[in-house]
């Protein structure tokens, strides 16, 4: 089974394109989430790390969860919001074009940018969620497709079926990275007890958020040359 499930996050490896650098980790409460950004999607991945750079997510909340789908956060009215305040409003003032392609997909951890019903699909600035999802059968998944117009490959269909995802979203938000470490503590927090409006009961904040280095550490900038 180890083999198995090895061989399959190899195969979404090689179809998404991991990049080799840029990998974003968030620390919380619960644990640490390590994400990995695609090169495929560079207007995403420079937006979220001009981000997390100027330490824009410190302190905000993943303030929306939902068993089996996703977790999400980015909202800026999120890091002085009052208990049972409704979040998910707070924006940036702009947004970043869709990036929307046929190998980025909803599998277990995809890391996506949320959007409004804008025509263009366009990604809303700051807020991001994580896929839970859960596994489907052939049959769902033809229905799917049926519905959305799209084709899943064998390699997704295969990821959809046994490690799972969120296809119905497949085509419809910008998939721009991927979980590589610390699912379990995703699925920690999707897990919490929630409010009507999927908020947490207690806060789940991120209480620091930076870019990685090779060696699993924070990244550090350049140091200036003195002149």
């Amino acid at each position: 089974m180890k083999k198995l499930l090895l061989s399959v996050f190899a195969t979404i490896g090689f179809l998404l394109g991991y990049a080799q650098e840029n990998k974003v980790v968030i620390e919380t409460d619960s644990g640490r989430i390590v994400m990995q950004l695609f090169d495929n999607t560079p207007q995403h991945r420079d937006n979220m790390i001009k981000l997390v750079k100027e330490g824009f997510f410190d302190s905000t909340l993943f303030h929306r969860v939902i068993p089996n789908f996703v977790i999400q956060g980015g909202d800026p009215a999120s890091k002085h919001a009052q208990p049972g305040q409704m979040l998910g409003e707070g924006e940036l003032g702009y947004r970043v074009p869709a990036e929307i392609n046929d190998s980025n997909f909803h599998q277990r951890g995809a890391l996506g940018m949320a959007r409004d019903n804008n025509p263009e699909k366009a990604s809303s600035a700051c807020q991001f969620y994580i896929v839970v999802g859960r596994t489907y059968s052939d049959q769902e998944l033809d229905m799917i497709a049926q519905r959305t117009k799209r084709t899943f490959t064998p390699a997704q269909r295969e990821v959809y079926k046994t490690v799972g995802g969120t296809p119905s979203l497949d085509g419809n938000y910008t998939v721009y990275g991927v979980v590589t470490e610390g699912m379990d503590v995703v699925d920690k927090i999707v897990s919490m007890p929630r409010n009507q409006m999927d908020r947490p009961d207690t806060d789940i904040a991120m209480r620091k958020v930076y870019m990685m280095d090779d060696t699993g550490k924070m990244k550090k900038g350049k140091k200036k040359k003195k002149s």
